[in-house]
C-alpha cells in the first residue's frame, strides 16, 4: 500500500489501484466490499466496451486481436517505479501477441487468454497537491500504435440525492440508473462536479468525454473516455480508435474537493 499525503488530504493506492482520496478525513473513493463494484479504480485500455457479441475479436491495422469487456490492462500487474512523499509512479510493459490470463474466464467468457497485436508500455502518475489528486496516463508505443483509453473510478456517496452536475445541467443519480449497464453518454465534455455531502471536481485532459454508470445508491462511477463504445456495433469497434502520433500521448484527470 502506497499512501501520499499533503496537508489536509491523503491517497491510498493498493498496487496501482486508487482506494482512497480523503480531504480533512472524508472519504471520497467506493470502499472495496461495499455494494455497488469490486473495484475501486481500473483502467480500460486498450478498448473500451463489451467484445462479447464480437467473439471477443477485435479488428487491429496488423490483425485480429482477442479482447474481452474493456480490454487486457487491467488484467496485467503495475509495477511501482517511483515512490516520495506525495507522489507515485506505476508502470505496466506489455509484448505483442503474449497470452494474458482473461480472470472471466470461464464464468463469463470463454476466452482463456487474450492478447494485443502492438507492443506497448502505460505508465499511471499520482501527484498530490494544494490543487488536489493528479493522475496522469501515458501510453507508449510504435508510431500508429491504435487504442481507447478510459479510466473508471467509483465516487462515495453520502447522500440520497446527490447531484453531477455537467455544462450547467443539473444530473440526478437515478437517471444514471435508468440507463443501465450500457452507462450515460456524456459528449464533449472535460469537467464534470459530483455535488453530494461535499462537491468533488473531476476536470480532464485529451479524453474529451465522459460516460456515468452505477447499479446502486451508495456509489456513481465517473469514466473519461475517448470514445463510447455503444455508438457502435461491437463488431465495429476498430471505429473509436486513436493513434500514437509520437513515441507517447498523456490523458489526465484531475480531482479536487470544491
Amino acid at each position: 500500500m502506497v499512501t501520499l499525503k499533503f496537508e489536509n488530504q491523503e491517497v491510498k493506492v493498493d498496487a496501482g489501484e486508487l482506494v482512497g482520496y480523503q480531504v480533512d478525513g472524508l472519504e471520497f473513493i467506493h470502499q472495496k466490499g461495499e455494494p455497488g463494484w469490486r473495484n475501486a479504480d481500473t483502467e480500460m485500455f486498450p478498448i473500451i466496451g463489451p467484445t462479447a457479441e464480437a467473439r471477443f475479436q477485435v479488428q487491429t491495422p496488423r490483425d485480429i486481436a482477442v479482447q474481452d469487456q474493456h480490454g487486457l490492462l487491467r488484467e496485467m500487474d503495475y509495477e511501482l517505479v517511483e515512490q516520495n512523499g506525495n507522489t507515485a509512479l506505476f508502470r505496466k510493459e506489455y509484448k505483442a501477441r503474449t497470452p494474458v490470463l482473461n480472470s472471466k474466464y470461464p464464468e463469463k467468457s470463454n476466452k482463456k487468454y487474450l492478447f494485443w497485436t502492438y507492443d506497448f508500455g502505460f505508465e499511471k502518475r499520482f501527484d498530490l497537491s494544494g490543487e488536489g489528486l493528479s493522475i496522469a496516463f501515458t501510453v507508449k508505443g510504435e508510431r500508429d500504435t491504435p487504442f481507447m483509453l478510459g479510466y473508471h473510478p467509483a465516487f462515495k456517496l453520502y447522500t440520497d440525492t446527490p447531484e453531477i452536475i455537467v455544462k450547467d445541467k443539473s444530473l440526478t443519480l437515478q437517471e444514471v440508473l435508468d440507463v443501465g449497464s450500457r452507462a450515460l453518454h456524456v459528449p464533449d465534455c472535460e469537467e464534470i462536479v459530483l455535488k453530494d455531502r461535499e462537491q468533488l471536481r473531476i476536470r480532464t485532459e485529451g479524453f474529451g468525454n465522459f460516460m456515468l454508470w452505477t447499479e446502486v445508491r451508495n456509489m456513481v462511477c465517473i469514466e473519461p473516455i475517448t470514445f463510447y463504445p455503444y455508438a457502435v456495433d461491437q463488431h465495429r469497434l476498430h471505429e473509436g480508435f486513436q493513434f500514437l502520433k509520437d513515441s507517447e500521448k498523456t490523458f489526465k484527470v484531475h480531482i479536487n474537493k470544491v
